[in-house]
């Protein structure tokens, strides 16, 4: 506070200074909130609470809006707040409208327009990533690609057909059983991981995976044409109609595979290539070939004219197996494990069997049915 006299010499201002027992009353008659929050920051070690935003001097000092009248009357002064502005601080400022231009001011977020179709992203189906390689092309590499796991299956695969790796996953407690695998991919740029279970379990898509996962190109299945070109003599060809469980069809493959029959005909070969039919053939995929059958019938037809004998199967009718002889050139047929081969299927049979037993179950299971006819041919033909 201030206060002035007239002397000789004019006007004489004169200032008055506080005591402390003045500023001690002035403590006593702070709020305690203020008081808690001073003893909060003493508390903290004299840091400020990052959330709080600072106080104007105003607010905390009122010595200062004494001691500053100039400051709180011209709008325009500058403080290190800024402008002192209340509508300003106080967030009562008009919003800019979007799109309208501030003299002076730039941001640098800014939205940026395009017309509909220009540099528009392209729709890769699904398929992300930086590749440029048109996304037809990835769709299709995709539909060509399967998974094969299982320790035998891999091992039998690396074996006979190695070019067909794409990429590998391995457990680390596999690994000394694949060192010559994993030396043949780093020596072809194969890319190969040694990864966590759960990785594995991810990659493979089973849980079943066995340690190992190799991601494979498809095999395509032959025609019958250009499998009857390399037939031999004696020469037994399993045909599977409307059979798609894979692990029927693994075990089939691993008992065509031990009695050395070495085509099958199936109307769909990517099902052969399956990982839970590969898995479960122990290897014996490898050494089955696929012979498409996009018309049952007429491919039945064209091994009969080359010279094929036609045995078709049955839970309960037709000649018992232990009767029945077996040519060395023959194309055994089964049907689906419940409902059996078709009628028409049926009447293709040049010789018409059944697996003789109890009665005790109406059917084997169609892989147990196939080891059984498998053998009775091998007796006959190879032993």
């Amino acid at each position: 506070m201030s206060d002035s006299f007239k002397s000789k010499s004019g006007k004489v201002r004169v200032m008055y200074v506080r005591s402390d027992d003045e500023g001690e009353k002035e403590n006593k008659n702070k709020r305690p909130a203020d008081k808690a929050r001073r003893d909060d920051r003493r508390n903290n070690g004299g840091s400020r609470d990052p959330r709080e935003k600072p106080k104007h001097p105003r607010d905390v000092n009122p010595r200062y809006a004494r001691e500053n009248p100039s400051r709180d009357g011209d709008s325009n002064a500058k403080t290190p707040w800024g402008n002192n502005d209340r509508s300003e601080r106080s967030g009562d400022r008009p919003r800019r409208q979007r799109g309208e231009e501030t003299k002076g001011y730039e941001s640098p977020w800014k939205t940026v327009s395009r017309a509909p179709g220009e540099n528009d992203t392209p729709d890769h189906g699904g398929i992300t990533g930086k590749s440029q390689i048109d996304p037809e092309q990835l769709r299709r590499q995709r539909q060509e690609e399967t998974r094969v796991y299982g320790e035998n299956a891999c091992q039998a695969l690396f074996k006979n057909r190695p070019d067909v790796i794409v990429r590998a996953w391995f457990l680390q407690e596999v690994t000394p059983r694949f060192r010559d695998a994993l030396r043949w991919m780093a020596a072809n740029r194969k890319a190969y991981h040694v990864v966590e279970e759960d990785e594995l379990t991810k990659a493979s898509g089973t849980e079943h995976h066995g340690g190992v996962c190799f991601l494979i190109k498809k095999r395509q299945g032959m025609d019958v044409r250009e499998y009857l070109k390399t037939a031999d003599e004696h020469d037994c060809v399993l045909a599977l109609e409307d059979v798609g469980n894979p692990h029927n069809l693994g075990g089939i493959m691993r008992s065509c595979a031990h009695f050395g029959v070495k085509g099958v005909l199936v109307q769909d070969a990517a099902l052969l290539e399956s990982g839970a039919a590969v898995r479960t053939a122990e290897g014996g995929a490898e050494h089955v070939k696929a012979i498409n059958a996009d018309d049952f019938l007429s491919v039945l037809a064209e091994f009969r004219r080359a010279g094929y004998t036609i045995v078709t199967t049955s839970s309960h009718k037709g000649t018992a197996l232990s009767k029945t002889t077996l040519p060395a050139k023959t194309v055994i047929v089964l049907g689906q494990e419940g409902d059996g081969l078709s009628d028409s299927a049926w009447q293709q049979g040049d010789v018409k069997i059944s697996i003789d037993g109890t009665g005790k179950v109406e059917s084997l299971n169609i892989s147990v049915a196939t080891g059984i006819l498998l053998s009775e041919w091998w007796r006959q033909n190879q032993a």
